[in-house]
Formats: C-alpha cells, sequence, structure tokens
C-alpha cells in the first residue's frame, strides 16, 4: 500500500489499509479525490489490487469499504 499511496496522492487522493482477511481479501478506504472520483473502481481494481496481487500472491481480492 506504500509504494501505492504516493502515485494516489499526486492526483488529490490516498488510501488506507483497513483489513486483509483469511479468504485473502484486503479492504482498502479510498480517501480524498479517490473517494468519489469516476474512475475509482478501475484505480482499485486495476492499480491497487493488479499491484498487490502481483507482490503477494495471497491476495485474492481488493476491495473499498466505506468510512
Amino acid at each position: 500500500i506504500e509504494k501505492i499511496r504516493p502515485q494516489l496522492q499526486n492526483d488529490g487522493g490516498d488510501v488506507e489499509l483497513v483489513s486483509v482477511e483469511d479468504d485473502g481479501t484486503v479492504k482498502v478506504r479510498l480517501m480524498g479525490h479517490c473517494a468519489g472520483c469516476a474512475m475509482s473502481q478501475q484505480t482499485l481494481k486495476f492499480g491497487i489490487e493488479r499491484a498487490l496481487k502481483t507482490h503477494i500472491p495471497e491476495v485474492k481480492e481488493v476491495i473499498s469499504v466505506p468510512f
């Protein structure tokens, strides 16, 4: 997550790790501009999820949880 955050922060957004579940689901909270951005699902799936799966094969899915 820390490697992804600077990219999001450059666009006025941010991401917070909420939890990692036993089934491989990672829960994150999108913040700042990312929270209301129309592209947030693409950022979540093709940015955050892809990066985490590349570095941590046990990750099965990344989902966003509300505040």
